[in-house]
């Protein structure tokens, strides 16, 4: 990656992340209300048979709702899981969120082991978490770089999900960095121009 392309991401990404913590618990769940609410009427959604969503950590936008709606109108979900050997995800398919999700390496709930993989070829649309988005489609994640790799040459569709705050005008991005297809905040759906 670019040394410059580098730095200016983890300028930004301090910068957010500093923005994020200041988010009140209100706000936060407020906001992930309306951005469930308006996810449910998005017609990718609603089409969608298989979905990859994420556990939210502190900070982002709690999508769990929509996944235990999901899974009640039989639709095919599945959750990111750390492999500690490969030191890489892979989704595994979930059917009952009591007994499948367990607490996993980085304290973020996820599939238990014995949960199915799921090729991602097989998933019709993926959730996916961010620390910020440009409207582009450009992506800042944490700088470990999964979603890229995972999302390199994944057909499907892809929605960034944020905070409104976390729109910003320019999201350096490089030649491994993978576009999001919809950026979907509380506030605003916008279909990435490519």
């Amino acid at each position: 990656m670019d040394v410059e392309i580098h730095k200016t991401k983890q300028v930004l990404r301090s910068k957010i992340l500093a923005m994020l913590e200041k988010i009140s618990p209100e706000k936060r769940r407020s906001d992930s209300e309306k951005l469930c609410a308006s996810l449910k009427k998005h017609p990718v959604l609603q089409s969608a048979a298989s979905i990859l969503f994420y556990a939210p950590m502190p900070g982002e936008l709690d999508v769990w709702p929509l996944l235990e709606e999901a899974l009640a109108e039989g639709k095919i979900a599945a959750l990111p899981r750390f492999d500690k050997v490969n030191r890489h995800y892979a989704p595994r398919r979930v059917q009952n969120l009591r007994t499948e999700v367990v607490t996993g390496y980085f304290g973020i709930r996820e599939p238990a082991a014995d949960c199915p993989e799921m090729p991602l070829a097989e998933v019709d649309l993926v959730l996916v978490p961010g620390v910020a988005f440009d409207l582009r489609g450009h992506r800042l994640g944490r700088g470990k770089g999964h979603y890229d790799r995972w999302l390199a040459g994944y057909a499907g569709t892809k929605i960034g999900v944020a905070f409104d705050e976390q729109v910003v005008e320019t999201v350096p991005a490089g030649k491994q960095d993978v576009r999001m297809d919809f950026i979907l905040t509380p506030m605003r759906c916008v279909k990435c121009n490519r």
